[in-house]
């Protein structure tokens, strides 16, 4: 079980999933979940979450993960299509920031505590 051992889950009082999920539920919190399964994307989001201003332009995005344009581009498109980031055209480049309200409905499905 990754690197927590059962007495830690317990002080953590765990609640994921604390409650039946419906279909649609279960389908919506997939398409989470598929989006943030990747390292790349998480890095994505903690970086933009993090930054001071609480947004990011896709310009500096690529040179801070060590990936190349498009594939940053690629992965911010994932983001967006889940909810998880929202997208400001600003001329030539786009800016990036957490919705938070996206990222609220996913710790009311999972729990405050997985949050």
């Amino acid at each position: 079980m990754c690197q927590y051992d059962v007495m830690v889950l317990d002080e953590l009082q765990c609640c994921v999933l604390n409650e039946e999920l419906d279909e649609a539920e279960s389908a919506e919190l997939a398409i989470v979940l598929k989006a943030l399964a990747d390292p790349v994307r998480i890095r994505l989001v903690s970086m933009i979450a993090s930054s001071p201003a609480g947004e990011a332009c896709a310009c500096d995005l690529p040179a801070a993960v060590g990936r190349s344009q498009p594939t940053v581009s690629h992965h911010l498109s994932h983001l967006v299509d889940a909810g998880l980031l929202e997208r400001e055209q600003r001329g030539r480049w786009a800016w990036f920031s957490v919705n938070r309200d996206r990222f609220g409905q996913l710790c009311s499905i999972l729990g405050a505590t997985a949050c």
